[in-house]
């Protein structure tokens, strides 16, 4: 039963209570069926071979791309022929489980500035931690030199849940999506930064002054965008400029969420870890804001996530690109302009590549995904329409 009050405070500060979504409609439904019959071929190439479950591939000038592996803790260089290790200081990566070297994302300013970022598991003096960490990227020889630890603190038990997804959005900032390493308390916490998307600037890793909780007395709060998640793969911006976030689920309900700040997204499975609660629990004090899709049971272990841009795309342009790891397939969700999802065009040209890991969209419109298998059998796939 959904109460009228949000009275989580921590710190001085009380998240404003959001609404809930409203279901997908029969309108939904039949948008899908109509991109569904009009989508167009795809044309799947393999650009990198031989990697070994690639976590996150990006784009830089000149045709290269900058690739990181999980449990390797290698950070390359794909050159259009060749791949490259980039002189990396790979011992200070904590890698475990689901955690290790994960999400990248590019600096805009890169050609300047040769800045990038990566999310990764890390070491304190009492443990591990998840961490963002800000790098410049030198040739001669070619190396990634740490600037400065944006976020860290973000908690580890055993790798678990450490999911941790990093987008620079369109106005400069960057969203940062995390885990709550299965520890049941951490989404709902204002004080963990576990379970959470936060929002930072891109060079200091300081709290933006939009904030919901800016004005927490406590530094991490002040992170905060949104919380209640339970293990966040994947970000993504909209072209009118809305985020939004891919999250795994328990054995029921991966999600795909509108973010809105200050938002409860309703994972709380307490007392201890208790999986068998709803990933939205609406029986929990205040507001919970309802996904916008959910998968039921089965999961399909959603990851990563890119919208699809393009004319050439056809009825696909402006989907949302959503790849699966247990479900091993790339999915194009409709996405209405009221912002409400239908069910998922499936291509089969993305269901014989095993587990699929992270999407990206490069400047001309096609998409990169990583394959996740394990073994030196992955891959980055090119996937484009066919002409």
């Amino acid at each position: 039963m959904r109460k009228t009050a949000l009275s989580l405070a921590v710190a001085g500060c009380m998240a404003a209570p959001i609404a809930a979504s409203t279901s997908t409609s029969a309108s939904t439904n039949t948008a899908s069926t109509a991109v569904q019959a009009t989508s167009p071929a795809l044309v799947v190439t393999t650009v990198v071979r031989g990697l070994d479950i690639p976590w996150d591939v990006k784009p830089l000038p000149n045709g290269r791309l900058l690739i990181t592996e999980r449990d390797t803790r290698r950070l390359l260089l794909w050159n259009g022929s060749s791949l490259r290790g980039v002189r990396f200081p790979s011992a200070s990566v904590w890698s475990r489980g689901e955690t290790g070297l994960m999400s990248l994302a590019i600096d805009p300013r890169f050609a300047s500035n040769r800045r990038f970022y990566t999310c990764s598991g890390g070491f304190t003096t009492t443990g591990n931690d998840v961490r963002v960490r800000a790098w410049k990227l030198r040739h001669g020889p070619l190396r990634a030199r740490l600037i400065r630890t944006l976020v860290s603190k973000v908690p580890a038990t055993d790798g678990r849940h450490g999911g941790c997804r990093l987008l620079i959005t369109s106005r400069g900032s960057m969203l940062v999506g995390t885990g709550d390493a299965a520890t049941g308390t951490n989404p709902r916490d204002l004080s963990s930064l576990g379970g959470k998307t936060l929002r930072v600037n891109r060079f200091t890793g300081a709290p933006l002054p939009g904030n919901p909780f800016v004005s927490s007395r406590n530094p991490r709060t002040r992170l905060i965008w949104t919380f209640g998640h339970r293990n966040v793969q994947g970000l993504a911006e909209r072209a009118d400029h809305t985020l939004w976030s891919v999250e795994h689920g328990s054995y029921r309900d991966d999600e795909i969420n509108l973010l809105q700040a200050g938002g409860d997204y309703g994972w709380n499975p307490v007392p201890g870890y208790n999986e068998a609660v709803p990933m939205t629990d609406q029986n929990l004090e205040g507001e919970q804001v309802e996904a916008r899709w959910s998968s039921g049971t089965p999961t399909l272990a959603t990851s990563g996530a890119t919208f699809v841009k393009g004319s050439a795309w056809g009825s696909l342009d402006g989907t949302l690109a959503v790849a699966a790891l247990k479900s091993s397939r790339l999915m194009f969700f409709p996405v209405t302009a009221a912002g409400m999802i239908a069910t998922p065009v499936t291509p089969p040209e993305l269901t014989s590549y095993g587990r699929l890991r992270s999407v990206t969209r490069l400047r001309d419109g096609s998409l990169l995904v990583s394959t996740s298998n394990g073994g030196q059998t992955d891959q980055i796939l090119r996937v484009r329409p066919a002409s």
